[in-house]
């Protein structure tokens, strides 16, 4: 009898604290520390309260970032282009389309 490889199922085992993968806590920590930063200007200001609620808000986004896939929904024509993609793959691919400079023009040519 030979031996076999049996797969494991990987899915989840690289999350830290049950709710963050590897990328969505990095994003959040990028998030806390623009907040972080916006936290010491309303602390100047005597705004404590909102510093850390902008920071919070910060931190959120940066998760949402770094965690959120697009649903493909049927109704909704953008969806069914990006359904199912990370929104941080999304966000770096607008910049890179924005840095090129190029405008492409579809012309539909008729025989």
């Amino acid at each position: 009898m030979g031996t076999y490889y049996i797969p494991r199922n990987y899915r989840g085992e690289s999350r830290i604290l049950y709710i963050f993968t590897v990328k969505s806590l990095i994003s959040t920590a990028i998030g806390g520390m623009i907040g972080f930063l916006l936290y010491l200007f309303f602390n100047l200001l005597m705004l404590k309260t909102v510093g850390v609620v902008v920071m919070a808000i910060f931190a959120l986004v940066g998760f949402a970032v770094g965690a959120i896939k697009i649903p493909e929904l049927g109704g909704i024509a953008f969806t069914k282009k990006v359904g199912g993609e990370p929104l941080s793959e999304i966000i770096v691919r607008y910049f890179k389309f924005r840095r090129n400079k190029k405008i492409y023009v579809y012309t539909k040519e008729e025989k």
